[in-house]
């Protein structure tokens, strides 16, 4: 069994998508410390050609909270309304890209809902992205789980209970640093490193191409067919193979 496992993400990039997509199980990685300044409760967006933070307000408790424990600041003081803001800014930056209005609905929705917990948002939001790419691979969440531990052996100890002999797919980030691969083959857990090239595809708006951004960058401007451009590298590449 191939496992990744990762921190939610607000509007997670194409590389996440991508790895979740090729594993045979993808477990969200909910208790572990929330990181400021980090993914989870925020994305980048193209507005006029500049990529922008499109960030939600969280409050703040403890410099030690828990993804799973982290709460929406849905206050006055922390912009009660900030879905329909997000919303209305992605409708300006994207008003030009042909597929906005195929998604804004349901995008629209998910916005003004009312979120206690930013977990609660982030796994909304990726199962609109999840039916959207047509990604099927299971999810499973850390905090379901009994696998404790820090960086590498919190993500061996997670694999292990997975499956016995399951391999981890480790992504594009952090874990290549880190990661104690003797740790892992001592105890029968292969690594795979996840091999990911950013699709090129027509932005609207005439800066030239960004790439990173969040996800949704690829279905406004593609719509149903950003699935065959997010993987069209990697069947080039497996066509690539088959002919040599």
């Amino acid at each position: 069994m191939l496992v990744a496992i990762h921190q939610p993400h607000y509007v997670p990039w194409l590389g996440y998508l991508d790895r979740m997509a090729k594993a045979d199980l993808f477990v969200v990685l909910d208790h572990v410390q929330f990181e400021r300044r980090n993914y989870q409760n925020r994305a980048m967006i193209r507005v006029e050609g500049e990529s922008k933070w499109l960030t939600v307000p969280v409050i703040q408790m403890s410099q030690k909270e828990r993804i799973i424990d982290k709460q929406v600041d849905n206050s006055e003081s922390g912009s009660r309304s900030w879905g329909s803001t997000h919303f209305k800014t992605l409708k300006y930056a994207y008003r030009k890209a042909p597929f906005f209005e195929h998604y804004g609905p349901r995008l629209q929705e998910i916005l003004e809902s009312r979120y206690e917990k930013l977990l609660d948002l982030d796994l909304a939001m990726l199962d609109f992205l999840r039916e959207s790419f047509q990604i099927r691979t299971p999810l499973k969440r850390s905090s379901e789980m009994r696998a404790e531990g820090a960086r590498s052996t919190l993500l061996l100890n997670v694999c292990e209970e997975a499956e016995a002999g399951s391999t981890f797919l480790g992504g594009l980030g952090g874990s290549r640093g880190y990661l104690d691969l003797p740790a892992f083959a001592a105890r029968g857990i292969g690594v795979q490193w996840q091999q990911f090239k950013h699709p090129t595809y027509e932005q609207c708006g005439e800066a030239p191409f960004t790439p990173g951004l969040m996800s949704l960058d690829l279905l406004f401007n593609c719509g149903p067919r950003a699935v065959e451009v997010l993987w069209a590298p990697v069947m080039a590449k497996r066509d690539e193979l088959l002919a040599a």
